[in-house]
């Protein structure tokens, strides 16, 4: 490698949580010249990346194909009902079941080493999730930053009694969807969840896993990595988030919360018809569940009705994947004020858009996050493991309601929360004033910044 070049490769996992900061990041770069930018992600988001580029060119890196078994996007249907069950601590034991699979893992290892190989990168900017990838930048000496895209304590909290944490004794785990202010049958099961994921690794099954991840290891000459491993060994913590989102406690000064990562607005200049309806209504509910979300036929009906009942004081705007919409009722039946739409241009330009009052969301890290940069208020129907974690700050911070029944998706019950959230100005105000917050931490720019300062790249 010319001694003059210093690339910069970043690598995600192909989930939208994940992939789309580290796009808004490698955008920025490219925005500002940087060159030698590189993006490693499954062959399906390939262009993705080649649509970030602007001065200089980003570079796609193929990891090949998905991997069903590693992409939550495409678990068969019973693995997706264990992780979105309503038990907290059985869906956090199937999904660290689904994703502990080492030899599933090294695969991805070794297309990223050939990447490696042939880039030669100075920095790799890697998802919080992508354990192959943190693996090779540890195990070839490659300084890596974090991109985080939860609230900081979902990385800095033990999931076990026995694990090392940056957050103080009792702090909530990742996962339980507890509040900091918890009574003592909560306390009690707090304690209880990290035991219980230690004890999940005792088993005969999750020993024989562990096992083979040691011998794997040791034969490609990793060392082993705990969960503060990862923050140990990286240069840098990116965290889309801002302190006044969680629970109080001391940040390593490795991490930098420098919240919501958006790009440039309008992100769809020429989106004028999606943007025109927007500008010709009062007031819009956004409906935006995730990519994850797989709705039954009758929870498709339970969000019409929502609609239905909203009509002549809201329009609703609702992005449903063209492969759910199917389990809508007839056309001709749905309510005048509802629009649906497969997808939208840009969720940033809707979510930016003054006549959206509140944002109906699944809770997941970056639609949370979002919402509020927006100064949005929200209404939360957790999906699985971190949307607890989520919702539960929301609700403590007064900027957003919670679904008392998640999993039925009752008409009643959204209704009421909406009107709720809408009837009620503090949630606004605080959502405001939180996104104040967010915008001033900086986002791309702040975390481009504090990258090309990185010795690493000097």
């Amino acid at each position: 490698m010319d001694s003059a070049q210093r690339p910069i490769l970043f690598v995600s996992l192909p989930e939208s949580g994940l992939l789309n900061p580290l796009l808004v990041l490698a955008g920025e770069l490219s925005r500002q010249g940087v060159e030698d930018l590189w993006f490693a992600t499954d062959e399906p988001r390939r262009d993705d990346v080649k649509s970030i580029a602007e001065r200089s060119p980003v570079e796609f890196a193929s990891l090949g194909e998905v991997i069903s078994e590693l992409s939550a996007v495409t678990w068969d249907d019973a693995v997706y009902r264990e992780v979105t069950q309503s038990s907290r601590f059985k869906a956090h034991r199937a999904v660290i079941r689904q994703s502990y699979k080492p030899g599933i893992q090294d695969m991805k290892l070794r297309r990223l080493e050939a990447v490696v190989d042939e880039v030669q990168p100075a920095l790799m900017v890697i998802d919080c999730i992508s354990g192959f990838a943190i693996d090779l930048a540890i195990a070839r000496g490659i300084p890596f930053v974090l991109s985080v895209p939860f609230v900081p304590s979902n990385v800095l909290t033990a999931y076990t009694p026995f694990g090392r944490s940056y957050t103080p004794k009792g702090f909530p785990v990742p996962h339980t969807g507890l509040s900091a202010r918890m009574n003592l049958a909560e306390r009690i099961s707090n304690e209880l969840f990290k035991i219980r994921t230690f004890a999940m690794f005792c088993t005969p099954k999750m020993g024989k896993v562990f096992t083979e991840d040691n011998r794997r290891r040791k034969a490609l000459g990793i060392p082993p990595v705990s969960p503060m491993t990862r923050i140990d060994k990286a240069e840098l913590v990116l965290c889309n988030s801002i302190a006044e989102l969680d629970y109080p406690f001391t940040v390593p000064e490795k991490m930098q919360l420098v919240g919501a990562m958006v790009p440039p607005l309008p992100e769809a200049p020429d989106d004028e018809d999606l943007s025109g309806w927007l500008d010709a209504q009062s007031s819009v509910v956004y409906i935006g569940l995730g990519t994850i979300t797989r709705l039954t036929r009758a929870e498709v009906a339970s969000v019409v009705e929502v609609a239905r009942r909203l009509e002549g004081k809201h329009q609703v705007l609702w992005k449903l994947a063209k492969e759910q919409q199917h389990l809508l009722p007839a056309k001709e039946s749905l309510p005048a004020n509802l629009r649906i739409e497969s997808w939208v241009p840009s969720q940033h330009d809707v979510l930016a858009h003054p006549n959206v009052k509140v944002f109906f969301t699944h809770g997941g890290g970056n639609g949370f996050n979002e919402g509020v940069y927006f100064g949005k208020p929200l209404v939360i129907r957790p999906l699985w493991v971190d949307c607890y974690d989520q919702a539960v700050r929301g609700r403590d911070f007064g900027i957003s309601l919670t679904l008392d029944r998640p999993r039925s998706l009752s008409a009643d019950d959204v209704v009421d929360k909406i009107t709720r959230v809408l009837g009620t100005p503090s949630f606004r105000k605080n959502a405001e004033r939180l996104g104040a917050l967010q915008r001033a931490a900086g986002g791309r720019e702040t975390a481009a910044s504090l990258i090309l300062k990185l010795p690493a790249l000097a």
